[in-house]
């Protein structure tokens, strides 16, 4: 893929691969700036407004997901750490996203074999919800996770009013659409295991 971009501009794979490396660090240090999960009392609330304007559905602070980034074997002797489950070499990454599609939280360190609810576990945020940091707001996710007290997850074949709220629950999932926008907008298809860390 670098060598392809290299020819099209005309310049040298070496020459490309610094300038994308550039390019990424740069985008990469804007991220403290850019993704941050709601702090405030009021930046929670204004957070948990926006979703309910969705579904009616209340206490949402964001929704989160994994997604397999596609790598180039890493090789060696860990190299299968990064098979995810369908076939191929990847990093799980973790989003939280806000009610417009906002990154709020990304962690990508994690090899592609790795289950999500593991890098959840494992997360900062998690931490922050355990030490009560976010009050009463919840996170929404998919049956890839355990129900908490912060984490709502889906009803499997819901029968009772209550559980009908899971078609909100499926509307309010909507923003993590947010992952197919990412991978469109930052081709990521077979990059090295090493630069990808940098994304």
């Amino acid at each position: 893929m670098l060598l392809v971009v290299a020819d099209f501009v005309g310049m040298s794979e070496a020459s490309a691969c610094k300038i994308i490396t550039e390019v990424t660090q740069a985008i990469a240090s804007l991220r403290p700036r850019l993704v941050s999960m709601p702090s405030t009392p009021e930046q929670i609330t204004q957070t948990q407004i926006s979703f309910y304007r969705i579904a009616s559905f209340p206490k949402i602070i964001g929704a989160i997901d994994c997604s397999h980034v596609d790598i180039e074997s890493p090789g060696g002797e860990n190299a299968e750490y990064y098979r995810c489950r369908k076939g191929w070499f990847s990093w799980n990454v973790q989003i939280i996203c806000d009610s417009d599609r906002r990154i709020l939280d990304i962690v990508a360190r994690w090899p592609g074999s790795t289950h999500d609810q593991t890098i959840f576990n494992n997360s900062a945020v998690k931490r922050k919800f355990v030490s009560g940091q976010f009050g009463d707001a919840v996170l929404l996710g998919d049956s890839g996770y355990a129900a908490t007290d912060y984490l709502m997850t889906p009803v499997l074949n819901p029968q009772t009013p209550q559980e009908m709220l899971y078609e909100s629950h499926i509307r309010i999932r909507n923003p993590i659409e947010c992952y197919e926008i990412w991978k469109r907008r930052f081709f990521t298809s077979s990059l090295d295991a090493c630069k990808c860390r940098l994304i």
